[in-house]
């Protein structure tokens, strides 16, 4: 039989941990091994357990009394072997700012605690997210998803608009390709992540930081040009509108998309508006198809679409969606799909 498994939960809340457990023990692969309330609780039970029971995954609050998410999580990930840490934010910007500085210190990702007006911990579609990364996280650190460098794709014509989309496991797969960009992209560039507004702007200060290009949440009228990447903000779509001589952005407050708002589907119908075949759509780690219609959009125009593989995603519901599809030209990890994706838009220092 599987062994299962083996999560921690980390709140100084009883009522939060009893209600995380019931949604992760709904499925039959997982167990909770230890609901402890604060930071130095949970040393002790990773220190006391024997390596059978000892967690595989930390649900870590950000915010609790006597020893808080920060002060630990350096020491919860310098345990053998290392348990993946998911940490759990308010959804405030004082949340957000704690949430990137969490992942920068070695969190592999965050899940936002839902408001009471939007259904709380019983909302379905925190459920779903909650299980997708617990899930995902632990199928990449167990090696069971064995993650392969392909050889360099062979470089095609030059896009004139790149668009990244992304979901559930995204902002650390989007650091991952950002990085390997140089700082000054003479192909404008637009990234879409399925993230509350609060969060995209501390993304984007997270992004900015890693050495490549900058990144800057996109503002009302914007222009579109070359030298900076444009992250669509929470809570809006991005579009982009031809106005004269210039490609002039718009934050869009239309309906959900895919559940989703902002969702990669308008971003993507709004540029094949605008370039025609001319868009490369790039589609990373996500839940759903977010990204599917509007990538036919661009197949269908004459541009191409790429995608994450299935062994480097956390959940392969978009990538996949695109790639069972028939769409994608090119299949790899993020990392090498930002080395391609540098020769092929011929971005320079």
């Amino acid at each position: 039989m599987l062994s299962k498994l083996r999560v921690m939960l980390c709140d100084d809340s009883g009522t939060v941990r009893a209600a995380l457990a019931r949604i992760l023990e709904s499925d039959a692969a997982i167990e909770i091994v230890a609901r402890v309330a604060d930071g130095s609780q949970a040393l002790r039970a990773l220190d006391s357990a024997a390596a059978m029971h000892r967690a595989e995954v930390v649900l870590l609050d950000l915010e609790m009394p006597v020893m808080d998410g920060m002060t630990v999580l350096p020491r919860i990930l310098e345990r053998k072997p290392r348990p993946v840490v998911i940490v759990a934010s308010a959804l405030t910007q004082k949340g957000a700012a704690a949430t990137m500085a969490a992942l920068s210190a070695g969190a592999s990702d965050y899940i936002s605690k839902p408001s009471a007006a939007a259904g709380g911990l019983n909302d379905p579609v925190f459920r779903a997210d909650l299980l997708a990364k617990v899930k995902g996280w632990a199928r990449l650190r167990d090696g069971t998803a064995r993650i392969t460098r392909p050889r360099p794709a062979v470089v095609r014509s030059r896009p004139k608009v790149v668009c990244i989309g992304s979901s559930t496991g995204g902002p650390q797969a989007l650091a991952t390709l950002v990085r390997r960009l140089p700082r000054k992209p003479s192909v404008p560039m637009l990234l879409v992540q399925h993230m509350p507004a609060g969060f995209t702007s501390m993304l984007a200060e997270h992004l900015s930081g890693l050495g490549g290009p900058k990144v800057i949440e996109a503002r009302e009228g914007d222009v579109l040009e070359p030298g900076v990447l444009f992250l669509a903000r929470g809570d809006r779509h991005l579009v982009a509108r031809q106005v004269e001589d210039r490609v002039i952005l718009h934050l869009s407050e239309g309906p959900p998309e895919n559940y989703c708002r902002p969702a990669v589907d308008p971003t993507l119908r709004s540029l094949v508006a605008v370039y025609g075949g001319g868009v490369l759509a790039v589609i990373l780690t996500g839940m759903g198809h977010d990204g599917l219609a509007g990538c036919r959009g661009v197949s269908e125009a004459g541009g191409a679409v790429w995608a994450q593989d299935e062994a480097s995603s956390v959940v392969w519901g978009m990538p996949g969606a695109v790639s069972r599809a028939g769409l994608v030209s090119e299949q790899a990890p993020p990392m090498v799909l930002g080395d391609t994706l540098a020769d092929v838009a011929g971005v320079h220092s």
